[in-house]
């Protein structure tokens, strides 16, 4: 129980900083409610679990590979930049104010999520981390503790993406929908300069093998 806790502050340590998945969940939990930027945090972390079965089948070293992770680069980009272009684009459509009842479906902004969590620097993360710390507990046979620091983090990440959704579905009940437009437009460029960063470390990436 005490390495479950100590990994479920791990996860929300990791999950603190702000990112593209947690631009997003805002994005989505301002213009549609809780539910719907928890949607998104789920997406996120469904990408999470498959990376950490992943690791548990020992494909760590595979996942690690140049040819991997570098074309993640670019289709990372690819994937933030038309989220972000949609949400500069769309800012004023699909915005539900408390009390509304919401027209936008449940897995769209679940697929949302998807589409932001398959980045490098998740694959980095899991891999190049806390794939050192799975993989030596799975080393040692305790596949049990590897089971456990895997959940606890994942909790972790779980408890602050329901807990920043409690926030804005709060703090969203006293906007209007010119504050909300401006908002999302606002999360589209952060979105867009997400992409611009991944492009940088593509290029970064290759010039090593040119």
């Amino acid at each position: 129980m005490s390495l479950y806790v100590a990994y479920v502050l791990v996860g929300l340590a990791i999950a603190m900083p702000v990112g593209a998945i947690t631009v997003e969940m805002t994005k989505q939990g301002l213009k549609n409610g809780f539910i719907h930027g928890w949607a998104v945090g789920l997406g996120g972390m469904t990408i999470d679990v498959v990376l950490v079965f992943a690791l548990y089948m020992g494909l760590a070293s595979i996942l690690a590979m140049p040819i991997i992770q570098i074309p993640m680069w670019i289709i990372g980009a690819g994937f933030l930049f038309f989220l972000g272009l949609d949400s500069i684009k769309n800012a004023d459509h699909d915005i539900t104010l408390a009390g509304e009842k919401v027209t936008k479906s449940f897995f769209t902004s679940y697929r949302n999520g998807l589409l932001v969590a398959i980045s490098p620097g998740n694959l980095v993360f899991w891999v190049n981390v806390f794939g050192v710390v799975l993989a030596k507990s799975y080393g040692e046979g305790e596949s049990t503790s590897f089971l456990v620091i895997a959940a606890g983090v994942l909790s972790g990440i779980l408890l602050h993406d329901i807990g920043l959704m409690a926030i804005v579905s709060v703090t969203r009940k006293a906007m209007n929908r010119k504050v909300i437009k401006t908002l999302t437009m606002a999360a589209g460029v952060l979105l867009i300069g997400f992409a611009g960063y991944f492009i940088y470390e593509f290029i970064q990436a290759i010039k090593v093998y040119i």
